[in-house]
């Protein structure tokens, strides 16, 4: 009920609709369609079989535009700064996404990202005005409140299905941010979106655009294991999600299986368990095989009785079934066990899960289903709370789905990027799945310091974003991970049979925080007409190329990332200058005298980068120098 009554025109339309809902497209008539629905011979414009939508080629453009923005670190916020391989950067995603490729382009092997689904509901990002430039854009999000933060209205614009491009707004935002995605993947990398019904047609279709139909993996279904299903369900309960999931290159793609026994019977576990799976036992004498003399002997029992085979219910003549050999390097090998029950002494053997009785490890996958139905919200919702944060987020995804796609697709050591982190899921699936199997599995998330709700329960417990929650997370989960694995590694201290036992390691638990910012160098700007005073004010602001808040730290991290350098490389503070990698590159950034360069010529770098203003009109030294770095092979470039 608006108050208004309906007008002749939407009547019409109404009708229309109902008689021929193919003629409309995002709520408006397609005239062509409406054309050739009647009968009229006509030629659709640029008939092929290609996915478009209102503002495609202009969003192009947004993608295509180079970034300046640069990344800060923020050691104060960052858990074991120096010693972390895992990265998290606040800041909108699309510009961390360009920031990154030089560094990450090729490196990365999984990408898993939960966007806004489009629901109706939805606020996100997306260039709504093309007509807006470059700096427009940036100044709308970058739009900051009295206090610094980020402000909804200047960043967000909500996707209402009465808008007129309800989809196209959607893919507008999506389409750029997976192009580059793209790029950053491994040859044998992979990408997994979750999506629900609302747009999950226009993502496969948009993903076959981008990364190559030949390329997709599966339509993975989450059920999600929840009793009444989903609230916007009318027709039916709705308990599933969708997980598109596309490979860079499929044929360097390797999937890892899923363990095919009957799993409930392997229970028992020992020092040996970590590597043989658990186990269950089994009588050495029980079986039908055939009677052999060579296996009918007597085990000496831990009280020095002997025991025999027992004679089954037929009569037969009964025996062990292995030989005396394998029954020594069994015991030896931790493979029997001898128990007493009632006065009896019962031999058993072990059977492991994935380690056969001849010490073999062995292989009981097969390749997984597509459909998943283990996990499920409720199950998201005890772990926040297990670290006191279950009333800040309603729909984060369960950490064991995550650690389930992770160890289908990722070895123990790679790097997984999630860029839109959420409330940090991905961090923590990642930091558990490490504990579990010593891996080295890195990450790098990415979050919007978006505002939360000021009438919600975390604005209410002091946090101002989304961000500063999923930082908090992260914290708590390492602090939950630290405390169980210590008590693991004080248990093994405290053994003497621990042989045959890896030890337990520390993961790293740690974080680099990372905040996306303007350049620390001034940008040159296009002066529209021909104003002599504007250039002549420009070249003069240029003899400085400095901003104004420039820092020698950030600039540290900001020409590290335009050099390809990642943001754990190896940085190192000599006198007057900065080295990267031993060696590979070395900044001037303080101090450009004969006894700076000389340091830097004995350090044989492969390139080096220099402020000009160092030089202070010293135009004999910087020649020199330039010369010597020549003679000595190395890149030299002046700022």
């Amino acid at each position: 009920m608006d108050g208004y009554s309906i007008t002749p025109q939407e009547e019409r339309l109404k009708a229309l609709r109902s008689l021929m809902p193919e003629v409309f497209n995002e709520g408006k008539i397609d005239w062509e369609k409406l054309k050739a629905t009647l009968g009229e011979n006509i030629n659709f414009s640029n008939e092929r079989y290609v996915l478009n939508w209102a503002g495609k080629s202009d969003a192009f453009r947004v993608m295509q535009q180079p970034s300046s923005a640069t990344l800060v670190p923020c050691r104060e916020e960052s858990v074991d700064f120096d010693n972390t391989q895992n990265i998290f950067i606040e800041g909108e995603n699309m510009e961390v996404l360009k920031v990154l490729q030089k560094s990450y382009f090729n490196k990365i092997k999984m990408i898993y990202i939960d966007p806004p689904y489009n629901t109706g509901n939805d606020s996100f990002i997306y260039p709504d005005k093309f007509s807006e430039t470059k700096e427009e854009y940036m100044r709308r999000v970058g739009d900051k409140d009295e206090e610094g933060y980020m402000t909804r209205e200047g960043m967000f614009r909500k996707n209402s299905k009465e808008n007129g491009q309800y989809h196209s707004n959607w893919l507008n935002m999506m389409m750029p941010r997976l192009y580059l995605a793209k790029s950053l993947l491994r040859e044998d990398g992979v990408i997994l979106v979750s999506i629900d019904d609302n747009e999950v047609h226009n993502l496969r279709l948009l993903m076959n655009e981008i990364f190559g139909e030949e390329n997709f993996v599966a339509d993975l279904i989450w059920s999600n294991q929840e009793g009444g299903g989903s609230s916007d369900s009318k027709l039916f309960r709705i308990k599933h999600e969708h997980i598109i999931a596309f490979s860079k290159d499929i044929s360097q793609l390797e999937i890892k299986g899923v363990d095919i026994t009957n799993e409930d019977r392997y229970k028992e576990e020992d020092k040996y368990s970590k590597i043989r799976g658990k186990y269950y036992l089994q009588k050495l004498g029980m079986g039908s095989i055939q009677y052999s003399e060579s296996l009918d002997y007597p085990i000496i029992a831990p009280d020095g009785s002997e025991i025999y085979p027992s004679n089954n219910n037929n009569g037969r003549k009964a025996c062990w079934r292995w030989s005396k050999e394998k029954l020594k390097w069994g015991i030896e090998n931790g493979f029997v066990v001898i128990k007493k029950s009632k006065d009896i002494w019962t031999v058993y053997t072990k059977q492991y899960l994935n380690c056969d009785n001849n010490g073999e490890i062995i292989n009981r996958t097969q390749r997984p289903l597509g459909i998943i139905d283990k996990f499920s919200s409720t199950q998201a919702a005890k772990s926040l709370e297990n670290i006191g944060l279950s009333k800040f987020f309603n729909y984060s995804k369960p950490t064991d789905l995550i650690k389930y796609l992770i160890d289908r697709f990722v070895d123990f050591d790679p790097i997984i990027l999630d860029f839109f982190a959420g409330s940090g899921t991905t961090a923590q699936a990642i930091m558990e799945l490490n504990q579990e199997d010593n891996g080295n599995r890195r990450y790098i998330c990415v979050q919007l310091p978006e505002l939360c709700d000021e009438k919600s329960e975390a604005y209410k417990a002091g946090y101002k974003t989304i961000a500063e929650i999923s930082k908090e997370r992260i914290r708590r989960a390492g602090m939950k991970i630290r405390t169980e694995v210590e008590a693991e590694q004080a248990k093994q201290q405290g053994r003497f049979d621990f042989e045959g036992e890896k030890p337990v390691m520390m993961p790293d638990l740690g974080f680099k925080v990372f905040k996306l910012v303007d350049s620390n160098f001034k940008q040159w700007r296009d002066i529209k007409g021909s104003d002599k005073e504007d250039w002549k004010q420009q070249l003069i602001d240029f003899l400085d190329p400095l901003a104004k808040n420039a820092t020698v730290g950030n600039m540290v991290y900001e020409l590290l990332l335009k050099s390809g350098k990642d943001l754990n490389s190896c940085i190192e503070h000599k006198t007057g200058y900065y080295t990267v990698n031993d060696g590979e590159l070395i900044l001037m950034l303080e101090s450009a005298t004969q006894e700076t360069v000389d340091a830097v010529l004995a350090a044989h770098p492969q390139k080096v980068i220099a402020l000009d203003n160092l030089f202070e009109g010293n135009d004999q030294l910087k020649t020199n120098t330039v010369l010597q770095m020549r003679d000595g092979g190395i890149e030299f470039k002046t700022i």
